[in-house]
């Protein structure tokens, strides 16, 4: 089955735009993927200290 045109379009947008972002303004695009990845890592290690505790592990 394939995807929607609306999709599609939405989709070539948003790579366009990001590419786009990207090209105009390197430093704030690093800074900005930086601040996602620590997120994501500090989320993780949450999870992992409540699981941990959860079972009394700690």
């Amino acid at each position: 089955m394939s995807t929607p045109p609306i999709k599609k379009i939405v989709l070539w947008l948003l790579t366009i735009f990001l590419v786009y972002a990207i090209l105009t303004s390197p430093n704030q695009a690093a800074d900005i993927v930086s601040t996602v990845w620590d997120m994501i890592v500090t989320a993780v290690r949450n999870i992992g200290q409540f699981f941990d505790a959860l079972l009394s592990r700690s």
